[in-house]
């Protein structure tokens, strides 16, 4: 049987957590970047992602915009740059992530087979739907699931209840899609038929589970969810 749900991550997965780096040291004022930026985006995600770990296994919660902004603070100073002018720019370009090429063409065709579609994501509701907006595929979503209803980061399974709640139907027959590692993990231990979009070529999280397929891109997904 087909996968009729059809769950994406957002940050890495649909929308390039790097692009705010590299389009602000692209822009006049900001030439101090130029010289930094891939670090500084490597370290933003990076930190990031250990807050939300962090926070999540001390019970001490804060929205993700909160976290974006830590995390920045944290890669700034290892770059040495002290900018406030230049956070601010950042911070604005995170909200208007560039979304990867293949995003729409995978998502239209998932619509149009019929398939349910949604993002789960560690993602403010306002930074979702700010990000959905700028990249123009709010009609190819039918719900932007936030762990702010839940008040913990992935990969805490109360996250992951968050689709049976909004879709229904059994956690076999949801088709994850992360290009995170240890998400794509974590969903398939939750009971998920989960997918690695394995962007960078990294090698396979050393974890208790393993996701049932890896793709490159997203390009795969709509033949996959139509063959399972």
């Amino acid at each position: 049987m087909p996968m009729e749900t059809c769950i994406f991550d957002a940050y890495g997965t649909l929308f390039d957590v790097t692009s705010a780096a590299r389009e602000a040291a692209s822009e006049d004022g900001f030439e101090a970047l130029s010289d930094h930026w891939r670090q500084v985006a490597l370290d933003w995600r990076e930190k990031q992602l250990q807050y939300t770990w962090l926070r999540a296994v001390t019970d001490d919660h804060a929205d993700f915009h909160k976290v974006t902004g830590d995390a920045l603070d944290w890669a700034l100073e290892a770059a040495g740059l002290d900018d406030p002018a230049l956070r601010d720019r950042l911070m604005q370009l995170y909200g208007e992530l560039v979304a990867y090429p293949d995003v729409t063409e995978a998502l239209q065709a998932l619509k149009d087979a019929g398939r349910a579609t949604g993002i789960l994501s560690n993602g403010s509701p306002e930074m979702l739907q700010e990000a959905v907006a700028s990249a123009g595929i709010g009609r190819l979503l039918d719900h932007l699931l936030s762990v702010e209803s839940v008040g913990v980061y992935k990969p805490s399974f109360k996250v992951y209840d968050m689709v049976g709640r909004a879709f229904g139907g059994q956690r076999r027959d949801v088709l994850y899609v992360s290009a995170n590692g240890w998400d794509a993990a974590a969903a398939a231990g939750y009971g998920f038929t989960s997918v690695w979009v394995n962007r960078a070529g990294q090698p396979m999280e050393r974890l208790p589970w393993t996701p049932a397929h890896v793709l490159s891109d997203l390009s795969g997904i709509p033949d996959l969810a139509a063959s399972i």
